[in-house]
């Protein structure tokens, strides 16, 4: 049974990444930089951008936006996560799992794989989402946060239609999947949500990461996991991530995971 789950698990990786077959996915070029995605926006044709071969390593690494696959993390991040949430489940953690800034749903729908894979009926996968891309800079109270550019991307914003359907293909669109659509600082302070287990947070901007921090931080459980998709490639992200750990006098280490994605398990209660 266990080699029936290791499968199924690298299957559904391989096929959230576009990985099953190399080579056959296209990448939208674009820089990680937020000065260079700009420029790409204002002066590389379209037609130009949505050419590009694949790179499998940088696939792997989560360093390119897909034109297909419904995940832009790539391989190690999943790994990540897939070893967290079954290290939760191992130790008997309580709590739900959510991700907030879900674009095509990829790795909300591999946490539902992965309990689907270990029969657990009683946790829930939260998709939190504006489904309209990422908000305009409010540079009046988060100044870190002036000039990003991110809001302007029009790829990044994928409709809660799509994503629904994205889960349906996987056959993974149930009852334990529920979604939290709008923007973070407007739907996180009233979800209702009790214990977590997971947070992976992937919301760029310092406002996104911190709404994150500071609504869903104190239900993680003591040997929940908190993960940051955007902490090594912008640095709003960053500056958030730390200055709520100083705030609250959070002293876990923080493990990096590739390039960008780091986490940390949380010991006590804030």
């Amino acid at each position: 049974m266990n080699d029936l789950k290791t499968l199924y698990l690298h299957l559904i990786k391989k096929s959230l990444t576009c990985g099953l077959y190399e080579g056959m996915d296209g990448t939208v070029w674009s820089p990680r930089g937020s000065l260079q995605r700009l420029v790409l926006k204002m002066f590389v044709p379209p037609e130009i951008r949505f050419l590009q071969p694949v790179n499998v390593e940088a696939r792997n690494e989560g360093k390119d936006w897909p034109y297909m696959a419904q995940t832009m993390v790539g391989s190690k991040r999943l790994d990540n996560l897939q070893f967290c949430v079954e290290r939760v489940l191992a130790d008997r953690v309580s709590g739900d799992l959510i991700e907030t800034g879900v674009w095509r749903g990829g790795s909300t729908i591999f946490m539902r794989a992965i309990l689907k894979a270990h029969e657990i009926s009683d946790r829930c996968v939260w998709v939190a989402d504006s489904f309209q891309g990422l908000p305009q800079p409010d540079a009046e109270k988060y100044p870190t946060d002036a000039g990003d550019p991110h809001h302007q991307f029009a790829y990044l914003a994928v409709s809660l239609e799509q994503v629904r359907t994205n889960f349906q293909r996987y056959g993974l669109l149930d009852d334990q999947v529920r979604f939290l659509k709008g923007w973070f600082k407007d739907t996180l302070p009233s979800a209702p949500i009790g214990r977590l287990a997971i947070i992976r947070l992937d919301g760029d901007m310092y406002e996104s990461t911190m709404d994150g921090l500071v609504n869903l931080y104190p239900k993680l459980s003591p040997g929940g996991f908190l993960i940051v998709d955007d902490y090594g490639a912008v640095p709003a992200c960053k500056k958030a991530v730390h200055d709520y750990r100083e705030q609250h006098g959070i002293r876990e280490e923080i493990h990096s995971i590739d390039w960008t994605g780091v986490y940390w398990r949380r010991s006590a209660v804030v």
